[in-house]
């Protein structure tokens, strides 16, 4: 199925398969309302394992959801090759295409993706989870099939972000969203390993490519415990949740990385007031140097876009002080 991509009153871009002229549009849309400095692909982590040959669907009230998640080490058998997972996600690489041409060189382009670990923690729990103990459970007595797992993973992962480079993407962020369920011991088996991998091949084949290097970001929610690790892992930026105190970050990680974050979420439930003093406060703990503001987390649904709004130029109003000084 197409559809034309043309708005009203532009030029008609191209006919694309439907699915990327939609991202594109959800990907532009914030900053529309916002001057942001930057734009992240509208995608879904959950996209790699759908193309891995699982069925995602998103049930109201719920979220994604797998009906029929590995469970025993033979479902493994039912997983496609990694290497075909790159073609089967062409819609999106049209997308960041489409999206970095209507940008225009406005703002940077970021694409994703989730990292190994979280992907596994989906694929067999079935869904989101508070303790992920179906997946735990393979770490532990499923070791082997638990490695073989997060291989293919890894394996689709790297040519799914160089296409996305390939494709447009200025700078790549992986995802490992269920770090805080491990803990040092099992991060540092099961997770970490392959998140190095990951950003060390990703840098090998854009440079067999003759491709120039994007900057990678690490992001691994409740991964407190492994700042120095991540440090080290041979990502350019280190994202950082609303749990870390910025001056201790920095201390852990030394100079040489750049970190992002970490204002919690709901503190945009606060007044726009308070919202410029967190703001404030949060630029002032990490300062000006090789950091870049964001959240600690997503946004969630009921937050009012005018605190966004606030949030936003505190940011640059800070910033610019911040400079002067």
């Amino acid at each position: 199925m197409t559809h034309s991509c043309e708005q009203p009153g532009e030029r008609k871009l191209t006919t694309l398969p439907f699915g990327a002229c939609a991202r594109q549009a959800v990907t532009y849309q914030p900053l529309r309302r916002f001057p942001l400095d930057a734009a992240i692909i509208f995608s879904d982590i959950l996209v790699v394992p759908q193309a891995l040959g699982m069925e995602v669907t998103m049930v109201p009230g719920k979220g994604p959801s797998f009906p029929e998640p590995l469970r025993e080490e033979r479902d493994l058998e039912r997983l496609r090759d990694p290497a075909v997972v790159a073609s089967e996600l062409g819609y999106v690489f049209q997308a960041i295409t489409l999206t970095r041409q209507r940008l225009a060189g406005r703002v940077p382009l970021i694409g994703f993706a989730g990292a190994p670990w979280t992907l596994m923690a989906y694929m067999v729990e079935g869904g989101g989870s508070s303790t992920m103990a179906q997946a735990k459970r393979w770490l532990y007595q499923r070791p082997q099939a638990s490695h073989q797992l997060l291989r293919i993973l890894t394996d689709a992962l790297i040519p799914y972000l160089v296409g996305q480079v390939v494709a447009g993407a200025q700078a790549l962020q992986l995802f490992e969203s269920h770090a805080g369920h491990l803990g040092p011991h099992l991060f540092n088996k099961f997770a970490l390993p392959y998140i190095r991998d990951v950003a060390k091949q990703v840098k090998a084949r854009l440079q067999e490519a003759g491709l120039a290097p994007v900057p990678m970001i690490i992001f691994a929610k409740d991964g407190h415990f492994a700042l120095e690790e991540l440090a080290q892992a041979g990502y350019e930026v280190v994202g950082l949740d609303w749990t870390v105190a910025p001056k201790k970050a920095r201390e852990r990680v030394g100079k040489t990385v750049t970190l992002q974050g970490n204002l919690d979420p709901c503190a945009l439930y606060a007044s726009e007031e308070e919202i410029g003093q967190l703001v404030k406060q949060m630029l002032d703990d990490f300062g000006p140097q090789r950091y870049i503001a964001n959240l600690g987390h997503g946004l969630y649904p009921d937050m009012d876009p005018e605190h966004v709004g606030a949030f936003v130029d505190a940011v640059h109003r800070h910033s610019r002080l911040l400079r002067q000084n």
